[in-house]
């Protein structure tokens, strides 16, 4: 199945950049968490079949519901997180994929300096940052945005493999995701560098659909164009 999509791929000039794979990895019921890694480990074969650079994931809860709860701040949690993340990213390393993991306030991982944590202590080339400046908001921290996305960008810079692009609204006090250009982030520091330090790094347009989609991509490229540097 894999050959044959990657088939239809070539034929249709497709470009495959990342594979998905969004399960909890901090997952507290063995059953669970195991069914969850060998998926991990197909994801990551299918991957290299396809020709997709990238299985990307977010990083998870301490509960079965995969929701938000205090504890998932905690160090513990971040332990439990990369003594599970590890044999993913080994096995990407002898498969030649990358894994990335995807910074989310509500998740384990939940800031950039718990990022680094856990790339410095898997230490693996293999293991990159999935950038999503919106991921890292939340109620409590939105309006100190720009101080979070440039301490993303020094923290986490060299290591991030791809950025999704998107941006939010405040409704019934709290955040809600929409498309680039219709909400309330800047991202004149995200392009800048991205063109300055990641010109050829992979990008997706996030929380589109068919009204909005064109007017997103263009609001992004005008960005792009209006943005010198050198």
């Amino acid at each position: 199945y894999a050959m044959y999509l990657k088939k239809i791929f070539a034929e249709n000039q497709l470009d495959v950049a990342v594979l998905g794979c969004y399960l909890n990895l901090a997952n507290p019921n063995p059953a669970s968490l195991a069914k969850n890694t060998h998926r991990y480990l197909a994801h990551i074969r299918f991957a290299s079949l396809l020709g997709a650079g990238v299985v990307g994931t977010e990083t998870g809860a301490v509960n079965e519901e995969y929701r938000f709860e205090e504890r998932n701040h905690s160090e513990e949690a971040l332990k439990i997180f990369i003594n599970n993340l590890c044999p993913v990213v080994s096995y990407a390393e002898k498969m030649g994929v990358i894994v990335a993991i995807e910074p989310v306030y509500k998740h384990i991982v939940c800031n950039p300096k718990r990022a680094r944590k856990v790339l410095d202590a898997i230490g693996s080339p293999n293991l990159q940052i999935i950038f999503d400046p919106v991921n890292l908001l939340d109620i409590c921290n939105y309006k100190d945005r720009d101080a979070i996305i440039a301490e993303a960008i020094d923290v986490l810079g060299e290591d991030i493999a791809m950025v999704h692009i998107k941006d939010f609204k405040m409704e019934n006090n709290s955040l809600v995701s929409v498309a680039a250009g219709t909400g309330e982030m800047n991202y004149d520091r995200i392009i800048r560098f991205m063109k300055e330090r990641k010109p050829y790094i992979h990008a997706t347009l996030e929380n589109t659909v068919p009204e909005n989609a064109v007017a997103s991509r263009e609001y992004i490229q005008r960005l792009w164009e209006e943005c010198h540097v050198g």
